[in-house]
């Protein structure tokens, strides 16, 4: 399984260092990526949300007016 991103090579550097993986393991996944150049992450992170505009009640109620001048 070849590293992906740098945030992922850090965080197997940081679980090989704890002891929870082996570095034959850690090397081999490594070797497996070569010399790519990496990006930080594969995703990037989630933004907020765009917020919705609020109509303003003089808009509508010109819309309405204007809807009932139409009518006429």
């Amino acid at each position: 399984m070849p590293i992906k991103s740098k945030a992922q090579r850090r965080k197997f550097a940081e679980l090989l260092v704890k002891g929870k993986i082996s570095p034959e393991t850690f090397e081999e996944w490594n070797r497996s990526t070569g010399k790519a150049e990496l990006p930080e992450r594969i995703r990037p992170k989630a933004s907020a949300k765009a917020k919705r505009k609020v109509k303003s009640k003089r808009a509508s109620k010109s819309k309405a007016a204007s809807a009932r001048k139409a009518a006429r």
